[in-house]
């Protein structure tokens, strides 16, 4: 009955940190790779590496659209709908831009977003104009790889706290977690 009980519990909580583990990821923040050069050097500055950066998103902004000029977005591609890109707010609603053809007006509810490596960036140069509705999010910082942000450290320092706190909650001896 012993091992029943713990398999159940374990269930539990695992289901109930995977509802939680969804809930933040879909509401407040995510961590999203950048692939590509089209945001270098601001994001994967070493070409031809094998590392892509790996993004802390936050997700709060999109409650009242609040954005600025220089904010790096993510943005779901308004051609098809499952590619998401990583790109750089340069007019907001209401703004003239500058493009490589003429000037245009980003019309309100929308965005004209670029990347920091112009010759090989997919942005509204493409697009155009971009729906403030299609941003997925605002990237904070870089949490991937460890050498180009100290935030790892302090990830790393909560992960060791859950896992503490998961063992205390199951019952498992302190000795033989690091066992496994």
């Amino acid at each position: 009955m012993g091992i029943q009980n713990l398999l159940w519990q374990v269930t539990k909580k695992a289901f109930t940190g995977g509802i939680i583990g969804v809930t933040i990821s879909d509401r407040c923040c995510s961590v999203v790779p950048v692939r590509g050069d089209s945001m270098s050097p601001t994001f994967n500055p070493q070409r031809n590496s094998y590392l892509d950066d790996y993004v802390l998103v936050e997700k709060f902004c999109l409650q009242d659209y609040k954005f600025a000029r220089g904010d790096v977005v993510v943005f779901s591609s308004p051609t098809h709908f499952r590619d998401r890109y990583i790109k750089r707010i340069v007019g907001l609603p209401g703004e003239w831009i500058s493009s490589s053809r003429d000037v245009i007006r980003v019309p309100e509810g929308h965005c004209w977003v670029e990347g920091d490596n112009k010759a090989s960036s997919l942005d509204s140069r493409t697009f155009g104009p971009i729906p403030l509705g299609l941003i997925r999010g605002r990237v904070t910082s870089v949490v991937w790889p460890p050498q180009r942000n100290c935030m790892l450290a302090l990830f790393m320092v909560c992960a060791f706290y859950i896992i503490k706190w998961v063992s205390i909650q199951l019952h498992v001896p302190q000795d033989s977690l690091w066992k496994l």
